[in-house]
Parts: structure tokens; sequence; C-alpha cells
């Protein structure tokens, strides 16, 4: 790697882009720039708050820019950033796009610049890879238990892991794919702080964390219960959870993915019955958030019924949280309906 700094923006400095930024600025090899939106104010007035398990406590933290939206680097004359990191929920169904989001920063026709999806879901790069042809896109599979409990203020209870991978673009070289994947790492892992390491099974990764979410995050947010309680709940894990677990499963083989043997029983158990945790679909309809319903269960649940996998559980989860969703975007103005009618007497 080159003695220079790389110039890394960030698109999201929310519980987990905020602890992004702050792995990339502490291994030193980085300068980072983070585009916040509702946490802007107080961010750039008085940094992070952060009670962290891998970094302790910081006050005041800022990473070394803080924007209050992407920037044009054409209109700007800035120069194309080194790598793009994208942190922000990912609605596919609820404009703007993702694509149209990161344009500003990164035209189309951009061969400099390497973009990182830290997002869930399955099929994610595809947007950008038809956007963006000769863009190199790597996978960030995050493994993290961080929360935004105020505007600025986050709490990280588990300690940050992440796989980095190269998602298949056929206009790029498979080696340049992967140093750009490799180098990302040794940028985000050199403070020591976290986890970070080289995948090369990006759909394995992605298959296996939707064991997770494709599941328990939609039956937790329909059913209104944690993940504590869904265990508790009468049929909770035997009639729903498992039942959806085993369909990702059986989807992914399908698509020439093997998921180990015991990784139902694993995500099932994965985090503390006492701990009674929201996941974040969970948070998101309690806050009247959208939900990232299409990437983490619409994908999958399409993937699974092209190749004729029976996938029953999942159909009926995503027609409820696409309804959930409906009802969401009525709540925000994106859906008119027509006006009550008065009852004849």
């Amino acid at each position: 790697m080159a003695d220079s700094k790389k110039n890394v923006l960030v698109i999201g400095g929310g519980a987990v882009g905020a602890i992004a930024a702050l792995n990339l600025e502490v291994g030193g090899l980085a300068t980072v720039s983070v585009v916040l939106r509702s946490n802007f104010k107080p961010v750039n007035e008085s940094g992070y708050s952060i009670e962290s398990c891998d970094h302790g406590i910081l006050k005041n933290w800022k990473p070394s820019h803080v924007l209050p939206q992407v920037p044009d680097i054409t209109n700007q004359s800035l120069p194309p950033y080194d790598y793009i990191v994208l942190v922000t929920k990912n609605c596919p169904d609820v404009p703007p796009s993702i694509s149209s989001l990161v344009g500003p920063a990164l035209p189309a026709t951009n061969t400099h610049t390497t973009l990182v999806l830290i997002q869930n879901g399955l099929n994610i790069e595809k947007p950008f890879i038809e956007s963006h042809p000769h863009t190199t896109v790597l996978s960030g599979v995050s493994l993290i238990g961080s929360a935004e409990t105020a505007p600025g203020v986050i709490v990280q209870d588990d300690r940050d892991r992440l796989l980095v991978g190269a998602f298949r673009n056929p206009n790029i070289d498979v080696a340049l794919e992967q140093n750009k994947a490799k180098e990302f790492v040794q940028l985000y892992g050199k403070g020591g702080k976290t986890d970070c390491v080289y995948s090369e099974t990006v759909l394995h990764d992605r298959w296996r964390k939707l064991v997770y979410n494709a599941c328990l995050n939609p039956i937790c947010a329909i059913t209104g219960l944690d993940t504590g309680r869904i265990r508790l709940a009468d049929g909770g894990i035997e009639g729903l959870v498992r039942p959806a677990m085993q369909e990702i499963v059986q989807a992914a083989k399908a698509k020439g993915v093997e998921l180990a043997e015991n990784v139902v029983d694993f995500m099932i158990e994965v985090d503390p019955l006492d701990i009674y945790l929201s996941p974040s679909m969970l948070a998101d309809v309690r806050k009247g958030n959208y939900i990232e319903f299409e990437n983490l269960l619409g994908e999958p649940l399409r993937e699974g019924k092209a190749a004729g996998v029976p996938m029953p559980t999942l159909e009926v989860l995503y027609q409820l949280a696409k309804a959930i969703q409906w009802r969401t975007k009525e709540a925000q103005g994106l859906v008119q309906i027509p006006p009550k009618r008065n009852a004849v007497a």
C-alpha cells in the first residue's frame, strides 16, 4: 500500500457507520469524510459520544470531515474518492434509489473509486454493476452489536467483525477486485480494534446471515416480539422461525451454497435469550421507519422460488412485511388513498 492516506467517503453515520469511520481513522491509513442526515447537527457541533467495547469511551470524537450531503465531485471540482463506503439502510422500494444517492460522488464512468457495501441482503450489488459497469464493488458483511441511542450517541456492546470480499463484476479483472478487497481489509483493520478479514466466499457469507435476517428480523417485526420473547412464545420457534430458516438453507443449497448443518440452531440461539434483543426491523417498525424487507426477504424468496424451492413460510412473511411497508408509506405520504366515505344514515 502506498504511504499516502486513502481518501474515504462513508455515507451513513449511524450505529454501524460511526464505528466503521472510527476504525478507518484509528488505523491511520485513511482520511475519512462522513455524510450524515438526521444526526448531522449534533455530530457537526459536538462530535460523537461513543461507548465501545472495542474502542472504550470517546467524547466529542469526529472523523476528518462531517458532511450534510453527498458531495458532487464534478461541480465541486473534487478528486475522486479512493473508497466510498455505503452504510445506509437499503430500501429499493422507497425513493430515492441507492445508486442515485451515491451518484454525485460516483460518476457512471468511474474507474478509480471502489464502492464498499456494508449492507445486508442479497443481490445488493446488481443495481451498481448495471449503473456503474466499470466500478469495483465490494461486499461487507458486518457482525456487530451497535446502536445509536440518541443522535450522535453510539453504544457498541458487541465486537465489530467485518467480512470483506468482492462482488463479481464481469467487466473487471478478478485479480483487481480481490486486491481492492484485501487493501480495504488492511485499511479497516490496521488500528487493531476490529476483526476484519478477507473472504472469498461472498455468497456464502450473505446466505448465512440471511438465515437470521430473512427470518428472525421480519418475524420479530411482524409479531412485535424481540428475539428472547419469540423463543418463549408458544409456537414461535417451531411454528415460525425454524421453518423459515430451513427454507433459506434449502434456497441457498439450490443456488450452490452449502451452509453448516447446525446453522439453524446456531442462529436461533445466537442472541442470549435474556438480553431480549430487538432486531433492526422491529426497531424500525416501532420508530415508524421503513423496513429493509426487499433485499433481506424478497430477494432470497425470489431466488429460491426460481430454483424450484418451496418457500411457503417466507412467502407469507414477505407479504406481511410488504403490507407493513405500505402502512408506513401511507403515513409518510407516499401513498394516497380515497377519502373515507361517510356512513349513510
